[in-house]
């Protein structure tokens, strides 16, 4: 899986969250992951939204949306809510 993102956002979300973008690429590799389209947010682009635990076991919600060339970039990650959580682990 290749991704990409904006290197402004990344700061941003990292010092917004403590969730670097690199990290969170970690949760597409979680085979008990969710993907939900995010309809609220996709104007002009389909975004999704991805449950996932990362390699450091963090529990996060992944915002993205999929490129043509098969690239996934990422708009922002966040810790999953407890709402959130029981969503992921019901899965």
């Amino acid at each position: 899986m290749q991704f990409e993102w904006d290197d402004n956002k990344a700061k941003s979300n990292l010092k917004k969250h403590d969730i670097s973008f690199q990290e969170a690429t970690t949760t597409f590799s979680d085979t008990m992951g969710l993907t939900f389209d995010d309809s609220d947010h996709s104007v002009g682009e389909l975004r999704l939204l991805t449950f996932g635990r990362t390699k450091t076991d963090k529990l996060l919600v992944v915002s993205h949306t999929e490129l043509e060339e098969g690239k996934i970039r990422l708009i922002s990650a966040r810790p999953m809510t407890k709402q959130e959580q029981r969503i992921y682990q019901d899965g």
